[in-house]
């Protein structure tokens, strides 16, 4: 078995969300941490990965915003101070050798649900004696599914903030055993 950790100063996780229906407005979590567990030290299919994001470290470069996410309307980081995501399997994607699907049970407010990422195998190097290795993961989720409902109606109809969330991630691991 080899231990993998996510280093936080060589990866970030952002989130996307259409605000208005006209623009679109992006934001990104600063504290997070994970590990990965692979049988081969270069093998990553049927890695088993678990992230924790600290809910509190929001940041839209817009402080009310920020407020408003972590309040009860969006968030409730009294309450639910992390989002946790564990994989159920990654495996090939028969189209592309350094292609993953990464599927997995994704927390949100104490509220489970399985999603599905697409993530891109960047390859491996090695750094003053260490193995690290490189991906991109990215993938859409419905932010009502995790108790995020908050959205009042624009006078024109339609919705402030729209359903739809993307989600993509930049992820440096490091091998520590």
């Amino acid at each position: 078995m080899t231990k993998w950790e996510i280093d936080p100063k060589h990866s970030e996780i952002h989130f996307r969300a259409k605000h208005m229906l006209i623009s679109t407005v992006t934001g990104l979590f600063t504290k997070f941490e994970g590990t990965v567990d692979t049988l081969e030290p270069n093998d990553f299919v049927q890695a088993s990965i678990h992230l924790s994001i600290d809910v509190d470290s929001v940041y839209t470069n817009e402080s009310y915003r920020d407020e408003h996410l972590k309040s009860s309307a969006f968030f409730d980081v009294d309450k639910h101070p992390y989002i946790t995501f564990r994989s159920t399997e990654l495996s090939k994607d028969d189209d592309d050798a350094s292609a993953f699907v990464l599927r997995g049970m994704l927390d949100i407010k104490d509220m489970v649900k399985e999603v599905q990422f697409h993530v891109s195998f960047g390859g491996t190097a090695e750094e003053n004696g260490r193995l690290k290795a490189g991906f991109q993961v990215s993938g859409i989720i419905n932010r009502k599914h995790f108790g995020l409902t908050y959205n009042p109606l624009m006078e024109a109809g339609g919705m402030v903030v729209s359903e739809e969330i993307e989600l993509a991630a930049n992820i440096e691991l490091i091998k520590i055993s």
